[in-house]
């Protein structure tokens, strides 16, 4: 299967013309986030962790929907607010900002919060990406902490690294790529200490997890803001809808400064009906975490695998013995798309596999092992 040749590989502008003129210096040094449909857009897709299974909605005919579409929608969702809030248990819709993906979010924070040229974030790799892109955006200075190569944080170290600019430090948990959630024990020590800045913990994939979400601890600490999405355990990845649960004022600044009406009608309504939809969503989730628990020990099992990382997420990094990138690119040109991440901390020779429907899995598991008999 050929790459997307209707995606341009290379994102980065040819330096010439006005807009090299122009731009800001740092937003001509900028390596853009690189999505997985950068490289292929056909084919077993199992490299984006989205919900392979579809997502937990009732199906919406057109004809059942009165969305008023001639008029702007409601700025601040408030409706989508309190069925949020019900649902995860947050204490008033005032503490959830409803944003375009959680990278609307994130990008927010950073406007709102860091000082172009002057301030500062700490972050945790291997990692989210647009950690990364959102501060060289916005010309903030990005202090790295790694994890240890079990993935865990190293607070000690974290804390260290803190100085007056630090104004936000991010925590993915479950991580991407790492798929490991961080304790809650560990939120709360960073919250505790003697940092002063925001704590933002990053929980795309926390329905997949039993570790517990940190938005039991936004009411307890000020400085905790949690981000969540439909994108992935509510297979809504096509709708782009995220959340940010936080102190009131910080959601309130979040409020004033985000477009007007970021959030359409028709992408509010498909949310609502998939939280009104909860047992499509729980149903789903079980039959990824029972697929999850397939995968793993069916990987555990090829003599080519050296290691399974533990999985509290949609998805499994695994370490191969050599040939990663061959492997990875030699099965997305026959169909079966994954991700390649040996080129991130503590993961050499790595893969990220998604996990989707039983059969999808059989062809990934079967594929790969024709592949890696075909390398060697």
């Amino acid at each position: 299967m050929a790459p997307n040749a209707n995606i341009h590989i290379d994102k980065k502008p040819k330096m010439e013309g006005i807009a090299h003129k122009l731009a800001r210096s740092n937003i001509l040094a900028l390596h853009p986030y690189r999505c997985a449909r950068d490289d292929y857009s056909k084919g077993i897709l199992l490299d984006a962790n989205e919900n392979s299974l579809g997502p937990a909605v009732n199906e919406l005919a057109s004809n059942q929907i009165d969305l008023e579409l001639n008029r702007y929608p409601c700025p601040y969702q408030v409706p989508l607010k309190q069925l949020y809030a019900n649902y995860r248990g947050v204490s008033s819709p005032n503490k959830i900002f409803v944003g375009v993906g959680s990278d609307e979010a994130i990008d927010l924070l950073f406007r709102i919060f860091c000082t172009p040229g002057k301030d500062a974030v700490i972050t945790t790799p291997p990692t989210y990406g647009m950690y990364k892109v959102c501060a060289a955006v916005n010309d903030v200075n990005v202090t790295a902490v790694p994890l240890t190569d079990s993935f865990d944080l190293r607070i000690p170290e974290m804390l260290e690294a803190v100085t007056e600019q630090t104004k936000l430090l991010f925590v993915c948990s479950p991580g991407n790529p790492t798929a490991k959630a961080i304790p809650l024990s560990d939120v709360r020590k960073l919250a505790e200490s003697s940092y002063k800045g925001l704590i933002i913990v990053d929980e795309a994939y926390i329905d997949f997890s039993s570790a517990g979400s940190a938005v039991k601890l936004v009411d307890e600490y000020p400085n905790i803001v949690v981000l969540q999405t439909l994108s992935k355990a509510f297979g809504l990845a096509g709708i782009r809808l995220g959340f940010a649960i936080g102190n009131e004022d910080v959601i309130q600044l979040m409020n004033n400064v985000k477009a007007p009406y970021n959030v359409n009608s028709m992408t509010s309504e498909v949310a609502r009906n998939a939280i009104n939809n909860i047992d499509s969503l729980e149903s789903k989730v079980k039959a990824i975490l029972e697929q999850r628990a397939v995968v793993m020990e069916k990987l555990r099992g090829l003599d080519f695998v050296v290691k399974v990382h533990p999985s509290d997420a949609n998805f499994v990094l695994f370490e191969v013995k050599k040939n990663a990138y061959e492997i990875y690119k030699t099965m997305a040109d026959h169909g079966v798309v994954t991700r390649f991440r040996g080129n991130e901390m503590h993961c050499n020779e790595c893969i990220r596999v998604t996990i989707g429907s039983e059969g999808d899995n059989q062809k990934f598991l079967n594929l790969m092992i024709k592949t890696w008999n075909q390398l060697v």
